[in-house]
């Protein structure tokens, strides 16, 4: 018996240091969360749109840290999701990609300046970035659409003079070079009759990571 557990400890000092480092070695995706506008549309905006992105994002062998602007959680009498870290804790060389969900909250999302931030650092970096719908502004507000198409709603430059010089190219999902985007998120396609394109920007954005190993 004694045996027998000196080579268990044995194999566990082994396997553990091993799986830790596999662990370690899991390349991390940035997923931002901006603010909810429409608190009705959380229990939607976390299991279609938030989990989905999460979900896919880990079955393709990435993992997945979120943040917010206060890294606090969000939450109703329904339904809660806890964050990693708050948006200017974020350090843009620990990941290698970053997706901003919709957060279902419309064109005038509020756009954070450390979302903003966090945007141009990942394009000046050459890392994928994807936002869907109303965050879409934030890539607009960094700057990084010039000269670029992009999916949207609708035009964005109606309602932010930021899109002047991003090249408008309907509401499905659009890829030009490292930015990935899409126009209808899943609130949107409820409320709206819109085809969700949220697994069609996920999979891009995967592609997109996949590409730059």
């Amino acid at each position: 018996m004694k045996r027998f557990m000196i080579i268990l400890a044995i194999s566990l000092c082994i396997l553990i240091p091993s799986a830790i480092t596999i662990s370690a070695g899991t390349p991390k995706v940035l997923l931002i969360l901006p603010k909810l506008l429409n608190p009705e549309n959380l229990d939607t905006v976390i299991h279609k749109e938030v989990n989905v992105m999460k979900g896919m994002l880990e079955k393709a062998n990435f993992k997945v840290v979120a943040a917010t602007i206060d890294g606090l959680p969000i939450k109703d009498s329904k339904i809660t999701f806890t964050p990693d870290l708050e948006l200017s804790k974020v350090k843009v060389d620990d990941y290698v990609g970053v997706i901003i969900a919709c957060m279902g909250s419309g064109e005038r999302t509020p756009v954070f300046p450390e979302a903003v931030s966090i945007v141009k650092e990942a394009i000046t970096q050459r890392k994928p970035v994807a936002a869907s719908h109303s965050s879409v502004s934030a890539l607009a507000e960094a700057e990084v659409l010039a000269g670029k198409r992009y999916g949207f709603r609708i035009d964005g430059q109606f309602r932010n003079p930021k899109f002047t010089g991003a090249i408008y190219s309907g509401m499905g999902v659009v890829q030009d070079g490292n930015i990935i985007t899409c126009g209808i998120c899943p609130v949107v396609s409820e409320s709206e009759g819109f085809p969700d394109c949220n697994i069609e920007l996920i999979q891009a954005f995967i592609d997109a990571l996949n590409r730059q190993k």
